[in-house]
């Protein structure tokens, strides 16, 4: 499919280069799902006020829309080959938190899940260029997965966003999907010998 050349200040979303089809399922996971979460479970946003609403379905949204960016080559790519990009991007991660506070709901558990995720998520970034990282993730993630279900009295919509925020930044985002780190590493090992 064809690629399109992304603008420098869309690079930290889709890279530099990103297929039509690949947005396109971008935006749409992240639309759907928001709009399907909203209209499951209404009382989301009950009596608050309407920016505190907005604000929250944005950041949901850029939970639920990154989370499948962070699979794309483009998207993996970018940041294998940006070491300060990646680490950057994993500390400023507080979405979680922002829209728990936004929604007054759920705020410890939020803490919690999203200590779990940048903690992890910077162990994994750390195991960068070595095979056991995507062991390490999917070990991380499947224990991260596995508990927060079990968090007594969990808002259902919670629930759905703690789990994809874990998703996008713990194993989508801070794994090197298609190797390119590695092969990086290896390049530059390689020139060390010589």
């Amino acid at each position: 499919m064809k690629q399109l050349r992304i603008p420098a200040f869309l690079h930290d979303v889709f890279g530099e280069k990103q297929s039509i089809g690949s947005i396109l399922a971008i935006l749409l996971f992240g639309g759907i799902l928001t709009t399907a979460l909203y209209w499951s479970f209404p009382e989301l946003t009950n009596q608050l006020p309407v920016w505190r609403s907005a604000l929250a379905l944005l950041l949901i949204f850029d939970i639920f829309a990154g989370c499948i960016a962070n699979f794309t080559a483009s998207t993996s790519n970018f940041y294998a080959a940006r070491k300060t990009n990646r680490i950057v991007f994993i500390t400023i991660h507080f979405h979680l938190v922002l829209v728990a506070l936004l929604l007054r709901t759920d705020i410890g558990y939020s803490l919690g899940v999203w200590a779990y995720t940048i903690i992890g998520a910077f162990i994994v970034n750390a195991l960068i260029g070595k095979h056991s990282q995507l062991f390490v993730a999917g070990l991380l993630l499947s224990i991260g997965l596995g508990s927060i279900p079990m968090l007594p009295g969990i808002t259902p919509y919670m629930l759905i966003v703690c789990i994809l925020f874990m998703l996008k930044v713990l194993f989508g985002f801070a794994v090197d999907h298609y190797g390119i780190a590695k092969h990086n590493t290896d390049e530059e090992a390689s020139i060390g010998e010589k």
